[in-house]
């Protein structure tokens, strides 16, 4: 068989099953388009946040070995790691820098400053899946909305009949049962993107979390005469239970573990 006979084969199953989907769209009744405008607008959400988060996620221990050579570059260190986390995107360098800012004012005001921008970077990075969790949960509801209703115009359609006849009573259900179909298809294709957002967002907090540590770790050694480069890698040793961040900021008080 050649490849141009394989090729329409393929395209004559995929119009088929594109033929068949509207045809079973249609056939769901008015109580389809609610079901399938939200699975547009969930989509639409789970698009952008998407493309948002991946703009976010940055090579984040590239980054901190930067800010740290930075930091040891001479009298102006810190000055010149704070330009690096300017010109870097994403909440990491954003909670670095903010960390940066108030070194001169004290250890303290480091840690509180990367525990107060580490909650806002949340709050943006969290911006949209409340809606998207919203959807997910509206699909489902208005295709068993559509059911219900459809096997009451089903019975209704019996008592005028007069009579139960299974074919009439087999196409009323079956009418009623496809809006529960389509709405169960749309929650779980949304489903699949918002648990993809969850894990981009907790990948992206952990890089925060351990950011935050080298920080504090480097600004400590280089307050005592040794370079930022001798402050350990948090890389891997970041407890996730107590909110003991070794020589770093508690983020777990600020819902960011």
């Amino acid at each position: 068989m050649t490849l141009s006979a394989l090729l329409l084969l393929q395209e004559a199953a995929s119009n088929g099953f594109a033929n068949d989907l509207v045809y079973r769209f249609n056939e769901g009744g008015n109580y389809m388009w609610p079901v399938l405008i939200s699975l547009i607008i969930g989509l639409a959400i789970a698009f952008e946040r998407i493309l948002s988060l991946n703009r976010s996620d940055i090579n984040a221990p590239k980054f901190m070995a930067r800010v740290k050579e930075a930091l040891d570059s001479g009298p102006q260190g810190v000055a010149a790691a704070e330009e690096i986390c300017a010109n870097t995107r994403g909440p990491v360098a954003s909670v670095v820098q903010a960390g940066l800012t108030r070194f001169d004012e004290g250890m303290d005001a480091v840690e509180k400053a990367v525990v107060s921008y580490g909650s806002i970077e949340m709050s943006f990075l969290e911006r949209g899946l409340v809606w998207l969790s919203l959807f997910i949960s509206l699909a489902p509801m208005f295709g068993f909305l559509g059911t219900v209703v459809g096997m009451v115009e089903a019975f209704d359609a019996i008592e005028a009949a007069g009579d139960i006849s299974p074919s009439l009573v087999a196409r009323g259900i079956k009418i009623a049962l496809l809006t529960t179909v389509f709405g169960l298809i749309a929650a779980i294709i949304l489903q699949v993107f918002y648990n993809y957002c969850v894990s981009k967002i907790d990948r992206i907090t952990a890089d925060m979390e351990e950011a935050s540590v080298e920080l504090i770790d480097s600004l400590a050694m280089m307050s005592v005469g040794r370079p930022a480069l001798s402050g350990r890698s948090a890389r891997g040793t970041l407890p996730r239970a107590g909110g003991e961040l070794g020589t770093g900021p508690d983020m777990t008080g600020a819902d960011l573990s």
